[in-house]
């Protein structure tokens, strides 16, 4: 009986197999079915030839592109990212309440929270760095022909930009309730923040009030497993729908920018994170990197950092042996503050973009890239694609025209998925960086071979 349990497949396990299978099947279907010349002539005919073999075929493509990937597979994998989306607010608010709360005191809180906040924003400007030099190098943006760039396809991003003065002033709510409410991550993350130390300043004198956010956290915990018990099949649908979509001859006009932001993620995940992350714990970086893939697969696959939070957090404990007392503040912050992975596209977009205008950046424009995308990613919540939206503000920085991102969202929703996984590692590296440095870290934990 023992054997046959150890046998069985973890949930992290079939997750990435449905993003395998998902691909796959996509790219069967791409060619087969939406890219298919032969069934595309047939469906262009008019009715009156609608018989015989002809018909046939036009039965096979309706189903498979209307029924299953812009029917079962559209309303399946969105309905699956809708019910992360759902547990977003709740589950951030009560986590950072009770991660803030646990801390026993406002001086540990204080401590791991300013080694926290500057982890991120170092990491953030190191990332952003990456990109740049990384760009400059590739040069993504030379000989491309912009003739065929329409401004009107992108006059909505760039009214939903946000400046500098504005990130700032959102960050405190005017109405706490408004926020939870609108999704105001920012907001949350402030109000939640200072809700967890007054709790834990307080202590005994609120005790109620601190067995209900942790209560209530527990509640979410539970809500999350029941939407991940899902996750495989979800997982699946989102991946074959975009693969249908996409193929492969999509990608290949941007190869070059997607070569540049794909070898900026690699550096930043596999050389500044685990280069950091020996420096300061003496961990074995490859070690980290196995124990933490399946994380990385879930979060490439949803393309939400929000999402991976519980999968981070039960990871970080039970392999890594990072107590949940320092995840459960860190994990949270950083899903919605260290975008890394944004930061890099954004910097990548704007070589590429300032290559295909012929706009010559001065060393002070990429400084000021640097800063700016480092403000810009606090800014970016943690759901897909949001950075597209940020990213006006960078362009405004530096005075590069918004219509260029036009150039990067057909194939911006691969890139995101992967620079989902590098930004749950930031989080991730980090809190076991915390978590080792406040004598919070299990090393024998770590030391087991899975």
């Amino acid at each position: 009986m023992q054997n046959k349990e150890k046998k069985k497949i973890g949930l992290t396990t079939l997750i990435f197999i449905a993003l395998i299978a998902g691909a796959i099947l996509g790219v069967v279907l791409h060619y087969g079915i939406v890219e298919n010349t032969k069934l595309l002539s047939v469906v262009n005919k008019s009715a009156k030839y609608d018989k015989g073999n002809d018909h046939v075929l036009r039965m096979i493509y309706k189903f498979f592109n209307d029924f299953v990937i812009n029917g079962v597979f559209l309303v399946v994998g969105q309905g699956f990212i809708r019910g992360m989306k759902m547990l977003v607010v709740p589950l951030v608010f009560t986590s950072l309440v009770c991660g803030a709360s646990s801390m026993g005191d406002t001086k540990t809180l204080g401590k791991v929270g300013v080694k926290t906040m500057g982890f991120y924003i170092m990491t953030t400007m190191m990332a952003v760095a990456v990109a740049l030099t990384t760009a400059s190098i590739i040069n993504p943006g030379k000989n491309l022909n912009m003739s065929a760039i329409k401004a009107d396809a992108t006059v909505k991003t760039a009214k939903g930009g946000v400046n500098v003065a504005e990130t700032l002033l959102n960050i405190i709510p005017e109405n706490p309730v408004s926020a939870l409410a609108n999704g105001e991550m920012l907001q949350i993350i402030f109000f939640a923040l200072l809700i967890g130390i007054i709790l834990a300043k307080l202590s005994d004198k609120v005790q109620i009030v601190t067995n209900f956010f942790t209560q209530f956290n527990d509640i979410m915990m539970e809500l999350t497993m029941m939407v991940m018990a899902v996750a495989p099949v979800g997982v699946f649908c989102l991946i074959s729908k975009t693969f249908s979509q996409l193929g492969f001859s999509a990608m290949l006009p941007m190869v070059k920018y997607m070569a540049a932001v794909f070898i900026a993620l690699g550096i930043q995940c596999l050389g500044v994170y685990q280069g950091l992350l020996f420096v300061f714990t003496r961990l074995n970086p490859f070690k980290f990197i196995k124990k933490f893939f399946p994380v990385q697969a879930f979060a490439f696959s949803t393309a939400t950092s929000n999402a991976t939070i519980p999968l981070n957090i039960d990871t970080l404990e039970e392999k890594m042996g990072v107590s949940r007392k320092i995840s459960s503040f860190t994990i949270p912050l950083g899903a919605t503050i260290n975008m890394d992975g944004t930061s890099i596209m954004q910097g990548v977009a704007v070589i590429f973009v300032a290559q295909a205008y012929h706009v010559n950046l001065t060393l002070v424009d990429l400084i000021t890239v640097i800063f700016t995308a480092t403000l810009a990613s606090v800014g970016t919540a943690g759901i897909p694609s949001v950075g597209l939206v940020t990213l006006t503000m960078v362009f405004n920085s530096v005075g590069l025209p918004v219509e260029g991102i036009a150039l990067i969202m057909g194939i911006d929703r691969i890139l995101d998925m992967t620079r989902t996984a590098v930004n749950i590692t930031g989080d991730a590296v980090c809190t076991t960086i915390v978590a080792k440095q406040c004598g919070e870290l299990n090393q024998e934990v770590f030391n087991q071979m899975e």
